[in-house]
Order: structure tokens, then C-alpha cells, then sequence
């Protein structure tokens, strides 16, 4: 890794070590500055994490002022959040009045964000351990690019992960881990701030040492960092193997207290352990308090030499662990104690911090405040010269051309079917919309219909894999070649990886500046085992398509574990996410081809369709009239009359018992309105922003809901019904005060046939009618 500055190894770790201090200056400034300085309105602690940023400025600095290369990618562990924005004000990326804003409204945010943030941010940080996975997957698609000849071999960067040891706690790292060795993962670093404190506690000591056989297992480099290089010359001294030695056995807990105590406590401790042995206490004597603390806490993760030398030597595509001893809050009064986490210096301390630092009185926020001009010259220069201040902007991949998509034959279909037989037709168009799709599932690939499309483009794999029962001529539906151009990702049956695989497929565009379109599959029901890692695909604008499939009590014969209920509520309550829940094959061939349009759109994002695997009759269209409002959410399937007392409001697979019903219910109530909604999320939030709209001054037209129900008379009655949580649709009764006796699913369900489960959880045909009925009896 050359320096863009010619400069002598020691020249190099001495301007490395000078930004090291600007970097815990101005990150310890700008939380300071939030909590005590700008005038609070609520009278609430804004919080922060000055030991934490404390512990990885040092890493942090090597990293993205030496080993960083601009094609390289880093998520930043959320609480050294400052740390990132103090890099990106030295590089002339980040505003002053931003960071005076930390954690304001406006202002550089708690965690880096994608969307929030106004600096280049690669991964959003914030739910523990997602970020740390995100960078592996991310590998895996790069991977992907260059196999399909859209990122060249030479131009792969490397995706990196700065975490916090803590962060090794979460499953979701180990289920990741056991992915990337599967599909054979490289360019990929975890760097871990080893400094053995975690929110509540020190961290235990036992675990740390089983890391190494855990990732070594599964093909990593194992890098430790444990001696600065104070420590390695101390221990090559008469009496330091013994020091050596007593670091090893040291508990995470007494080093904390010993480290917060200082240089007096680290003597009489010494001296009682092992002061007897040969020359130690002649070594202690040549250390006065101050340098001794400062020897006792010179560890790996604090030593730019040693990161330097570390980073150095990992110049390859292996994926590496650095295990980086630190100190929380390392160089600060809070140093080692077990409440740094969240604590914070008080601003008699800041004031012996800022003494310390050198930084003058008034010159807090200037970049090189306190340095002479030629030493502030210099620095700017290095960092302007920085491989990572030639990292170009993210690009703007171009858009997909997206062709009208077939509706599937039958007059029996199910909409898992539609989607599968759509998909397929895709796969053999030629277009070029067949060659962006990816798709992915966990372990659910056959049931879940992607079989036809997979059997027509492959599966992913670097390394060509036969597909042995074919080359034995043995019968059977999956014929899935596996090779470098397959689009297929196959994954375990781990739902958060899944999400986090769609998350790093979704920034295909940003990252590499080719845009892919990815589909993944996955039970519906078990969306919520992956409801943390769906959010933060969401939150960093990744764009893919979530088809949850099959759903609801319509599984049946699987059983309660199996049907999903609250579903419909998570693709109503999820930002960035918009949910359908189709009835019919055509309304699904109209919805898919505006989620790859969607999924595209500035400002668009991720869609969720909601499928079921029960045939149901198709209905027969007069013309395309309905079309623009099954976009909008939804249409009148049977229009009400005019001033109409009554309707039926329905969504997805029970379409055939709200038909039946209505057909029953016509004669008895003249007008009765049948309305499928393909989206009770488009309907809501259109709705909502109507609402909102009124209170900003903003000139909106009635909502597509409004303008639906406002075809009933006032007060009318509305029955909803849908597979799912009634809740999905009860709100409909809000838009214009009508009455509402909703249907749905609001308990686990059990095995059955659909007759005995729908009429049991009152979604037959005459559960509707009675539903009809109450809306009418006195009460």
C-alpha cells in the first residue's frame, strides 16, 4: 500500500499518529458540544459515546488515512459514529454547522446513516451486528459483478467492518460466517475493537479465546493485535517476560479498574503479583506513574505502527479477522471504568482534555486548531493526498427498460404460480430485464416457485458445479447448473441472512454502478424472523422485491406455526417498503412489472407481495379501466350504486367467499359495492398524507380511498375480510366515519382443510353475510 506523500516510515506513523489525535479531539468536541454547550429545549440528555470513539481513532486512522483504498467499503461501528464524521470534516466533507447540529434535527446523525447522513456513508450502522454481516454479503455480490463481467477483477475492493467486540455476541454474525465459507467469501475484513467492555459489564474473558478456531474453521485469517510497541520493546527487557506474562492472565475486569485507577494503581498491583521475580522491579522503577500507565494501556489497537504493519501484511483476498486490543475510552479521564459507556466528560474535564490536547481556547472546531502553520499545512496536504479523498461519488446506475409482462393462462391460478410462470417468461424474453433479476431464498427455492426461472438461468457459483443426478440421467424437476453466470444465490434456511443478502443486492447500484433487480423468496410467516435485518435493507433505500409466499390460514394443513397473521400490518408499518396483497394472476403481472419500475425510481424502494399457493377463479375483464386504481391499492370489483347502504371490502386469496357473498347479499341489499384492495398500505398511506397534508398548508387532491368509499352514502357499512390481521383493513371505517364489521385472523391457527379452517376463523362465504348482518341489527 504506497504512500501518495513521499514520506519515511516513521515520518508516515507520526503524521498518522497526529490525525489519530485530531480525530478524539474533534469527536469528543462535537459530543461535548451537544450535551453541554448547545442550549437544550426538552431538558433531555442527547447522548453520545466519547469512550467508544476513544477506542478506535487510532484504527481509524490507519485504516482511512493509509491501508483505505477508494474502492474499498467500510460500515463503521455505530458509536464511533463521531470518529466518521471527524474524517470527513478533515476532508473538507463534512460542514461545522453539521456537527454542532449532532444529533439535532438536520445535524450529522446518532449513527452513519445512508439517507440521513450528508457525508459518503458505504453502510448504514445502528442495529448491533447488521452492519458487521452487510460488509460479507456485499463481498459476495461484488463477487457476483465479477463473474458476470460489471465490476473487473483489479477494481474489487475490499469490504470492511469495524465492530465492537460486543457485536461478536449477536447471532446473526455466525449465521453470516457459515454463509461466506459456503460461497467461498474474499475481500472481506472484520476488524474488531477488542477493548473488553460492553454496555452493562466487561466482557468475558473465556469466549475471546475461542474466536480464533471459529473463524479459522471457516477459512479466515486470524490477525491479533494485542502489544503496542512500548509493550513489545518493554518485554524484551530484563523482567519484562514476567510483565508479558501477567498481561496474559490479567482478567478484562482488573484491567479496567487498573486502567482507570492510572499509573500509581498498575505499580502496586504489579509489585504484589509478580514484583519477586527477577529485574521486575528494577523495570517498574524506570517508569515513572504517567509513562507507566501509558506502557500498560499501549496496546495492538492503539499502536499505529502495529496497525500499519498489520494492514500491510493482508494485502490479498482472504478474509481476515483483526482482533485490536484496546482501551474504552482510551487518552480520556473515563478510560477503563465500567460506566464509560454511555458517561461523558464533564466540562471541568473537557477543559483539562482541551488543555492537554492544545488545542487554544476559541479554536475547537478548527480542523488543525492549535498547530503551527507549516505542521497544519502538512496534515492537510497528507489528507487531501489520501488514497480514500480520491473516492469518487457514488454513481447512478442506469435504469432497466421494463416491457409489459404476460398474464399467465388459466381459469384456475394461484398467485404463487402467476408469480413463478411470470418469472419464468422473463427468463426466456431476451430482455434485458431478465439478465438484471437475481434471485435468492432461504432453502425455499421449490416452494416457493423460482424452480422454473432457476432451472432457466442457473445457480450462482464461481466454481462450476455438476449437477450430478443429471449427469446420472435420473429424472427430476430442478435442473440447476451451477457456474459463474447463474443468477440464482442459494442460501440456508437463516431468514436474517436472507434479508441482509437483498439488502447488499438492493445497493448493487450505488456500490458498483450496476443496477440489479433482486426477488427473494421466503415463507410468509417467517418474515418475522428476519423483521431486523428487513428493516435495515429498508433504511439504507436498498431496493429489491420481498414475495412472501405461501400465506396466511389458507396453508391450511401445515398447521398454526406456519400461517402468517400479523404480516399485512408489517408491510403497512414498514418504511420504504410498499405492500400488495393480490387476489388474480393479471392484477400480480400488473403489480410485478411496477415493482421492477419502482424498484428503479429515485424516489422509489422496495416492494413485498403477499402470495398465496390456493387456485381461486379467475375473473373475467371487460377492459383495462381497472388497472390505475389496483396501482393506487385498489377497485371496485362489483361497483357500488350510487348512495349505496353497503359494502364488501376484501383482499388477496379470499376474493371467492366475498364473491360468493356479495352474490348472496345483492338482492337483499340493492347496490352492495364488492372493493378488492391490492394494497391496504398504498390506500393507508395515501390517506395518511391527506391528512397531513391539511395541517402544512400543502394543496392535495382527495386521497384514491376517499374517492373510492366516497361513491357509498354517508354512514354506509363496510365488511372487510382478508387472510390476515383484521387490522389491515378495519381502517377503512376512519376515512369517512362509516360503520365497519371486520374479518380476519387474530389467534394461531391450527391443521385443517380450508371449508373447516375458514368457516372456524370466519372467512367463509357465510361469515361474511352474518358480518353483513350486524352492521344492520340494533344494538
Amino acid at each position: 500500500m504506497a504512500d501518495t506523500i513521499t514520506q519515511t516510515r516513521t515520518e508516515l506513523v507520526e503524521t498518522l499518529e497526529a490525525l489519530e489525535k485530531r480525530l478524539l479531539w474533534l469527536s469528543a468536541w462535537t459530543i461535548h458540544n451537544a450535551n453541554h454547550l448547545r442550549k437544550k429545549r426538552d431538558g433531555l440528555k442527547v447522548g453520545g459515546h466519547q469512550a467508544s470513539c476513544a477506542s478506535m481513532t487510532a484504527i481509524m486512522a490507519a485504516l482511512y488515512f493509509h491501508a483505505l483504498r477508494p474502492q474499498d467499503k467500510v460500515a463503521v461501528k455505530p458509536h464511533a459514529g463521531p470518529v466518521l464524521h471527524a474524517i470527513h470534516y478533515l476532508l473538507g466533507e463534512q460542514t461545522r454547522d453539521k456537527l454542532e447540529r449532532f444529533r439535532g434535527l438536520g445535524g450529522a446523525q446518532s449513527y452513519p446513516s445512508r439517507t440521513k447522513d450528508t457525508i459518503p456513508v458505504d453502510f448504514s450502522t445502528g442495529s448491533v451486528g447488521l452492519g458487521v454481516a452487510v460488509t460479507a454479503f456485499s463481498s459476495l455480490v461484488q463477487d457476483y459483478l465479477v463473474a458476470h463481467g460489471q465490476v473487473r477483477e483489479e477494481d474489487a475492493g475490499r469490504m470492511i467492518a469495524l465492530m465492537g467486540d460486543a457485536e461478536l455476541d449477536e447471532g446473526n454474525i455466525y449465521e453470516c460466517l457459515i454463509e461466506g465459507y459456503k460461497h467461498d467469501l474474499r475481500n472481506c475484513w472484520w476488524i474488531v475493537d477488542y477493548n473488553r467492555q460492553s454496555l452493562d459489564s466487561t466482557t468475558a474473558d473465556r469466549m475471546f479465546r475461542r474466536f480464533d478456531d471459529i473463524f479459522e474453521t471457516c477459512g479466515w485469517r486470524v490477525v491479533t493485535l494485542k502489544y503496542g510497541k512500548l509493550q513489545r520493546e518493554a518485554f524484551r527487557k530484563p523482567g519484562g517476560k514476567a510483565i508479558e506474562e501477567w498481561i496474559d492472565q490479567c482478567p478484562n475486569a482488573d484491567f479496567a479498574v487498573l486502567t482507570y485507577q492510572g499509573g500509581a494503581a498498575w505499580r502496586a498491583r504489579l509489585m504484589a503479583d509478580i514484583g519477586d521475580k527477577a529485574q521486575v522491579r528494577k523495570l517498574l522503577d524506570s517508569y515513572d506513574d504517567d509513562a507507566l500507565a501509558a506502557l500498560m494501556t499501549n496496546l495492538g489497537g492503539h499502536c499505529i505502527e502495529s496497525l500499519i504493519d498489520a494492514f500491510d501484511a493482508c494485502d490479498d483476498d482472504r478474509p481476515t479477522l483483526f482482533i485490536a486490543y484496546t482501551v474504552k475510552g482510551h487518552g480520556l479521564p473515563l478510560a477503563g471504568h465500567k460506566d464509560n459507556h454511555s458517561g461523558m466528560m464533564n466540562p471541568p474535564q473537557m477543559e483539562q482534555f482541551r488543555t492537554r490536547m492544545g488545542i487554544p481556547e476559541g479554536q475547537e472546531w478548527e480542523p488543525w486548531g492549535g498547530l503551527g502553520d507549516n505542521a497544519a499545512a502538512a496534515l492537510d496536504a497528507f489528507v487531501k493526498a489520501s488514497p480514500i479523498a480520491r473516492k469518487a461519488a457514488e454513481p447512478v446506475a442506469p435504469t432497466v427498460r421494463v416491457p409489459a409482462l404476460a398474464v399467465p393462462d388459466g381459469a384456475d391460478q394461484s398467485t404463487q404460480a402467476a408469480f413463478g410462470r411470470i418469472l419464468l417468461d422473463i427468463a426466456k424474453s431476451g430482455e434485458e430485464l431478465g439478465d438484471r433479476i437475481v434471485t435468492t431464498a432461504p432453502d425455499v427455492t421449490q416452494t416457493t416457485n423460482l424452480g422454473g426461472f432457476v432451472n432457466q438461468r442457473g445457480l450462482f457459483r464461481r466454481q462450476e458445479l455438476a449437477d450430478v443426478f443429471q449427469k446420472a440421467k435420473i429424472p427430476s424437476a430442478q435442473k440447476w447448473a451451477a457456474h459463474a453466470a447463474g443468477q440464482h444465490i442459494e442460501l440456508g434456511i437463516a431468514e436474517n441472512n436472507f434479508f441482509i443478502m437483498l439488502a447488499s443486492l438492493g445497493l448493487a447500484g450505488p456500490h458498483f454502478g450496476t443496477r440489479l433487480l433482486p426477488v427473494g423468496t421466503v415463507y410468509d410467516p417467517f418474515i418475522s424472523r428476519g423483521l431486523d435485518a428487513l428493516n435495515y435493507g429498508c433504511y439504507q433505500d436498498a431496493r429489491f422485491l420481498l414475495v412472501g409466499t405461501p400465506s396466511g390460514l389458507t396453508l391450511a394443513a401445515e398447521g398454526g406455526a406456519h400461517q402468517s397473521i400479523n404480516t399485512p400490518l408489517i408491510g403497512m408499518g414498514q418504511p420504504g417498503l410498499t405492500a400488495f396483497d393480490s387476489a388474480f394472476a393479471d392484477e400480480l403481472a400488473l403489480i410485478m412489472r411496477w415493482s421492477f419500475e419502482h424498484m428503479q425510481r429515485e424516489d422509489g424502494g422496495s416492494v413485498y407481495l403477499r402470495l398465496s399457493t390456493r387456485s381461486i377463479p379467475q375473473v373475467a375483464r371487460e377492459d383495462d379501466a381497472w388497472q390505475a386504481d389496483a396501482l393506487k391499492g385498489g377497485y371496485w370489483l362489483r361497483k357500488p350504486a350510487p348512495g349505496a347502504q353497503a359494502a364488501i371490502a376484501f383482499s388477496g386469496v379470499v376474493a371467492p367467499e366475498a364473491l360468493a357473498a356479495w352474490e348472496q347479499l345483492a338482492e337483499d341489499l340493492p347496490g352492495l359495492g364488492l372493493l378488492n384492495v391490492t394494497s391496504p398500505d398504498l390506500l393507508h398511506r395515501g390517506w395518511s398524507a391527506r391528512r397531513a397534508a391539511r395541517w402544512t398548508g400543502e394543496k392535495q387532491a382527495p386521497s384514491h380511498v376517499e374517492t373510492l368509499l366516497g361513491a357509498l352514502a354517508p354512514g354506509a357499512g363496510l365488511v372487510t375480510v382478508l387472510d390476515g390481521s383484521p387490522g389491515a383493513l378495519s381502517w377503512l371505517g376512519g376515512v369517512k366515519g362509516m360503520r365497519v364489521s371486520p374479518l380476519g385472523t387474530d389467534r394461531f391457527g391450527q391443521t385443517g382443510d380450508l371449508p373447516d379452517l375458514y368457516r372456524t376463523y370466519r372467512l367463509d362465504a357465510d361469515s361474511i353475510i352474518d358480518a353483513a348482518a350486524e352492521l344492520f341489527l340494533e344494538d
